[in-house]
Order: C-alpha cells, then structure tokens, then sequence
C-alpha cells in the first residue's frame, strides 16, 4: 500500500466522484479505478458502494477516518523532523549515580535546558553496573559512571573528575586523631557504603580483602546525606571521594586521607561506540564538554 493510493482513495470518498479524484490527483480515471480495485483486494472489503453513485461502505468509512489520520501524520513529518534536527523538540536518557553524579551535573543540566526548553532530560538514578547494562541495551543514551567501564574500547568517554576516595568517621573515633589511614586500621570497624550496584563498592571490597580482612558491611545505601548521618551516630565508617568530602559539614563527622595505592573516582561520562545518537544528545555531549575545556564534534 503506497501513499499516493490512500491519497487517490481520500480523493474519490471527498469528491464522490472517480473523475474529479482522476483530475484533482493528475491521473487518469482507469488508474484512480485499478488504485481503489487493488486497496480493496489487499483489504479483503469492498470500500465504495458504486450502484449508482459512489458511497463509502461501513469498512470504508472507517477505513476513511485512518487514512486521513495517517496521512496527516506523513504531513507533519517534515515539521517534526525539522524540529528535531533544530532542537527544537527531542529526549535525551541518562543514567546518573545518584551518590555521586547529583554532586556536579544539576548546573550543567539546567543551563542547557535554559537554552533548550523543549528538550526533555529523563535522568535514571542507578549504581554505573546499572548504567553500564542499560546503556548496553540501548536504554540510555547516556551514563555518567564512577569508573572506566569495563568494555572501554566500546565506548567514548568523558573525564570529569579524578578525586581519591577518602575515610569518612566520626569525630569521636579514635582513628580521627590519625593524619592517614591504613586499610589494616579498619578491620574491626563497621562499613557504611554504597550499594553493590556502584562500580566503587567493588574496589573498596577488593582493596579490604587484599589487607587479609573481610569487611563487616552493616549498611548500603544510594543516598549520600543517609550515609553521613549514619557516620556521625557513629554507626560506621564510610569512604567517598575528597571532591565531595569537601561540600559536608565536618562539625560531626571528618574525612582522613587513605593510604596509596588510592581508589579514585574517575566521573565519566560515557556513550556507546557505533550507536545512533539522537540530535539533542549530541548537542547535550558537545554542550557538556565545553564546560570542561574539550570541543567535541560528531
């Protein structure tokens, strides 16, 4: 079925009549009559009564009122398009730890709406595994994640920041008076950490382990403010990265510096190789870079 044929069909059920459709679609009557003989067969349903006059049956009726909102949707494609392409209009997904990544893109992601209003940002709060998943399936567009993903050569990145992570305690724990801490230092400590689906959870897990300890992790949680308050009821340690230590009050709680090798948080923001990006993400990406000095082309 071929959109000049609904056209030509829309034509003879508006004008009642298979010559004035011939001479209003340019064509012949015999064509506009074989156009409405081949709709009829690959519908299986008669769609004019033609004895004498020219009438829409029930099927064609109904047939009618599709076709013209078909075709009204084909009409407005070019507007839709052109809107698109001027973002004008668009959605763009992104996955965001909500630790960390509430820390440094609420800003980024205001001015750019700012600037384009009519573009909906969908921001999908999970730990970077999550993200890594979901952009593997092509559920996000974009992630911003705490670490390089594993499969790094199937995707393009973005470094925002590289902060080590840090001992977050109470001040009246006595490793408080210690100017660096040692991961043997914790062993008997209780562990308030992020959950299992962030990417730093691991390292700390594996660093512990690599000090002859298994970690006693009494908590998880995705919300930084829940984990500081914790702390400071002096419930358990924690560890996130200096860059955002420094944002806390310290009257409760204070950050010690870990001894090398450090983790870091490496904030990246991350999009997959060989994948369509829509207009308005690519605008996000190159809008984003330059607030860090990169000038990203597509």
């Amino acid at each position: 079925m071929l959109i000049r044929h609904v056209r030509a069909f829309i034509a003879v059920a508006n004008n009642s009549n298979f010559t004035k459709a011939a001479e209003e679609m340019f064509m012949t009557q015999s064509s506009v009559s074989k156009i409405v003989k081949s709709l009829e067969d690959d519908l299986g349903v008669q769609l004019f009564y033609r004895n004498p006059s020219i009438e829409l049956t029930d099927s064609g009726k109904e047939f009618y009122k599709q076709a013209i909102h078909i075709l009204s949707l084909i009409d407005a494609l070019p507007n839709e398009i052109q809107s698109i392409t001027e973002l004008k209009k668009g959605q763009i997904k992104i996955g965001i730890p909500p630790i960390i990544g509430a820390s440094f893109f609420p800003q980024i992601i205001g001015e750019f709406k700012a600037i384009y209003p009519n573009i909906d940002i969908v921001l999908i709060e999970v730990g970077s595994k999550k993200i890594e998943e979901k952009l593997e399936k092509a559920e996000l567009d974009i992630g911003i994640i705490c670490s390089y993903p594993k499969n790094i050569e199937d995707y393009n990145t973005i470094e925002y920041v590289n902060s080590p992570l840090m001992l977050g305690l109470s001040s009246d724990n006595p490793l408080s008076k210690k100017d660096l801490i040692k991961y043997k230092d914790l062993k008997n400590e209780s562990f308030i950490l992020f959950q299992e689906d962030f990417s730093l959870y691991d390292f700390i897990i594996k660093r512990c382990l690599q000090n002859s300890f298994e970690p006693n992790v009494t908590c998880n949680s995705s919300q930084r403010d829940f984990i500081i308050e914790m702390v400071a009821a002096k419930l358990g340690v924690t560890f996130l990265p200096e860059i955002i230590c420094s944002q806390i009050n310290r009257d409760r709680v204070c950050f010690k510096p870990l001894e090398d090798p450090k983790i870091f948080l490496n904030l990246l923001m991350v999009w997959r190789k060989n994948r369509y990006l829509s207009f308005a993400s690519r605008e996000f990406l190159k809008f984003s870079a330059s607030k860090i000095g990169i000038d990203l082309s597509f």
